[in-house]
């Protein structure tokens, strides 16, 4: 069963309706939001993300794509626990540009997808 949701980013529709989403168009963008949301930064939700963005600012090296595998494996599982089974983070760094690559598999109709994210 597909779930709706708002639009990511948030926007307005044509009829000056908050814009929404449905099935992998959702999920996509629910993972994007776990991603890119730092914990403290949802008032309701203080613990909500996994501080990606934070991890930036860390030197490039194999022990930064160790810790945000993890760190992205951890809050995946907690957030959308429910949803999708994560099968693989894959981050890769080169000077200056960190990239992300979450595999997943839906819970409901066991489909492959892919969220790529580079900085």
């Amino acid at each position: 069963m597909d779930t709706t949701g708002p639009a990511f980013p948030f926007t307005i529709d044509n009829l000056g309706r908050v814009a929404t989403q449905t099935g992998d168009e959702n999920l996509r963008a629910r993972i994007i939001q776990v991603l890119l949301t730092a914990p403290g930064e949802r008032v309701n939700l203080p613990e909500f993300g996994c501080g990606l963005r934070e991890l930036l600012f860390d030197p490039n090296n194999e022990i930064l794509a160790a810790t945000t595998e993890f760190a992205i494996n951890r809050a995946l599982v907690r957030w959308l626990g429910d949803e999708i089974l994560v099968e693989q983070v894959g981050v890769t760094h080169d000077d200056g540009t960190l990239e992300v690559e979450v595999v997943y598999v839906r819970r409901d109709s066991l489909e492959t997808g892919r969220v790529k994210i580079a900085f």
